[in-house]
């Protein structure tokens, strides 16, 4: 079996190797591999950074493999054989209380695919069954280009209590999650401004665009009485989503998804709780909300953007490149 495996970590420690085929354990499926997706969380294990060096190397990476389930374990219902199948990453742990009220994005004891357990850029793949999620009328691409990045917007989209004449504010909605939350916003009847560090050349015409700049002044982008009753917030910068705080209104909502960027949040406590605001970080998805966000594609609501297609063995460049290509970068395996 083919598979870009890490072995060292930076991307002189990766290669496309032969190693051995995995089998399914009681719970798992075997996974004959089409597509995987490139992501921020395979850059952090190549460098052996953040939640990346949670990995133990050698490790296969690629945490959103598309493809069709050609073995299962014990437990597994064998007709899922022939299944076209896309897997959502995180696994949660099944038997927590967050677990068993379906709120499997909270799982403290969640694991991650391509991280603490061999990925999906190779051959074939072995993960639990329970995160394969059906993908028929959806092309392999298409579905890894959605399963990680959609379901975990959804997740903040709906931990903002984003409803239908929301004023909505879009931080980073440039970037893929950010493509995604626009379209989400637009989706349930919100009133979506989208502020970016670029124009946004194919913005839906009933979003505002205003453009921050290199410096990410929204503050200055924005009107000085201009207020929003929800932000979504995927830039990965934590000054950017306190100016997005600041201009919530009373009793707003904010959720973030990422902070690769800057970390130190500073926010006017007075303001936050006599305005009775409200903010919550969002790092993964409940299964629920995956079924959800496979389903808003296949309706068109949303339409995953593929930026650049390579082969497994251009995985060093796919990588490589990654960081300036716009959309999601997909790896071919077969």
């Amino acid at each position: 079996m083919r598979a870009a495996l890490l072995q060292a970590h930076g991307l002189d420690g990766l290669d496309v190797a032969r190693v051995a085929a995995p089998e399914p354990g009681p719970g798992e499926a075997l996974i004959r591999v089409e597509t995987v997706a490139v992501n921020q969380l395979d850059l952090n294990v190549i460098a052996g950074n953040g939640p990346g060096a949670a990995a133990k190397l050698p490790r296969v990476l690629g945490i959103d493999p598309a493809g069709v389930i050609v073995d299962v374990g014990v437990g597994v219902d064998r007709s899922r054989i022939g299944e076209p199948v896309v897997v959502k990453p995180n696994v949660p742990c099944g038997r927590c209380d967050a677990c068993r009220a379906g709120r499997e994005s909270t799982c403290p004891s969640q694991t991650v695919v391509g991280v603490h357990r061999d990925g999906g850029a190779a051959e074939f793949v072995v993960v639990p069954a329970v995160v394969a999620f059906d993908r028929s009328g959806l092309d392999a691409a298409t579905a890894t280009a959605a399963v990680h990045s959609l379901p975990i917007v959804l997740n903040a989209v709906d931990a903002a209590g984003v409803r239908a004449g929301d004023r909505l504010l879009v931080t980073g909605a440039g970037g893929t999650l950010g493509r995604a939350a626009i379209e989400l916003g637009v989706h349930l009847g919100a009133d979506v401004t989208a502020a970016t560090r670029h124009p946004l050349a194919d913005a839906p015409e009933d979003v505002r665009v205003v453009v921050t700049g290199p410096a990410a002044d929204l503050a200055g982008a924005l009107d000085a009485d201009e207020r929003f009753d929800a932000v979504v917030d995927v830039s990965g910068s934590a000054a950017l989503l306190g100016q997005a705080i600041a201009a919530l209104a009373w009793g707003g909502r904010a959720a973030f998804c990422a902070a690769s960027v800057d970390t130190r949040l500073e926010i006017d406590a007075r303001d936050f709780y006599l305005g009775r605001k409200r903010l919550v970080g969002v790092a993964s998805a409940d299964l629920d909300q995956v079924r959800r966000a496979l389903d808003l594609v296949r309706e068109g609501a949303v339409r995953p953007r593929i930026g650049a297609r390579y082969p497994l063995e251009d995985v060093r460049r796919a990588y490589r490149e990654f960081p300036t290509t716009p959309g999601k970068v997909i790896i071919d395996v077969r």
